[in-house]
């Protein structure tokens, strides 16, 4: 049997900006300084992968001729195929994105749904570390991600921002950009939009811990406070780097 590689290269996919790095699985850090280049206006399949081979080419130099390349991209993605476009071209749907992505940096390419990959990151370096039971990590940006975590297991692509609540999509009231768009003070958005949704996830799936994610956690002592929930819930610990360094894990696996 194989070894399991130490050595990965995550590239994660985001509304605004495609960034990558090479990753230590063993302990989730850096091995360069990440690259990073804006997403195109008009993210296609085509325009995207363009990016995604510069930025691979930046590590190809140093990175060990079997590592594992991951990629993140903001949708659903079963068997490779992206089943949904929230921020990136509609082009996106039903999109082979694995077979695009591997032919474009001439090697195997394993391709995830970010948050998926950022929860997986969470749970082996993260906040979620050494936790057991199911955890839930939401990632609070522009929609509202999720990952779903049984006992160190993904279960892959779970929607659960846009369930509904109260006669809307959850994402469309509770997530950060919710929060920006209407003018909300972090206790209103907490007691008012946050307080319903997790307690609405806390009944549907009663998790043993909530992780949050998304730009926001960094201020997570302005909103956290003030849910009043049963499971604990932590803010994330690797923000910004999560994604990279769960594609190159799930990779890896």
């Amino acid at each position: 049997m194989a070894e399991k590689p130490t050595v990965a290269l995550g590239i994660d996919i985001g509304g605004s900006g495609i960034k990558g790095a090479p990753v230590n699985l063993v302990t989730g850090e850096f091995l360069e300084e990440r690259c990073k280049v804006a997403t195109p206006s008009r993210s296609t399949p085509e325009a995207v992968a363009k990016i995604v081979d510069e930025i691979a080419a930046q590590f190809m130099d140093t990175l060990p001729a079997d590592a594992p390349i991951g990629v993140t991209i903001p949708g659903i993605v079963k068997h490779g195929v992206v089943q949904s476009a929230a921020n990136i071209d509609k082009a996106w749907m039903g999109y082979d994105g694995e077979k695009l992505f591997s032919k474009a940096l001439g090697r195997h390419v394993h391709l995830v749904n970010d948050a998926d990959a950022a929860g997986v990151a969470e749970l082996r370096y993260g906040a979620a570390k050494g936790k057991d039971g199911l955890i839930i990590l939401t990632t609070l940006g522009t929609g509202i991600g999720i990952a779903l975590l049984y006992d160190g297991v993904l279960i892959p692509n779970a929607e659960l921002g846009h369930m509904e609540l109260n006669g809307h999509d959850a994402e469309s009231r509770a997530a950060a950009s919710a929060k920006d768009r209407e003018g909300l003070s972090y206790e209103e958005w907490a007691t008012q939009r946050l307080q319903p949704y997790y307690a609405m996830l806390e009944f549907l799936l009663s998790p043993d811990l909530f992780v949050v994610g998304g730009g926001v956690s960094r201020k997570s002592e302005k909103f956290l406070p003030y849910l009043r929930l049963n499971t604990p819930i932590i803010p994330a610990t690797l923000q910004n780097a999560a994604g990279i360094i769960g594609a190159a894990a799930l990779a890896a696996d």
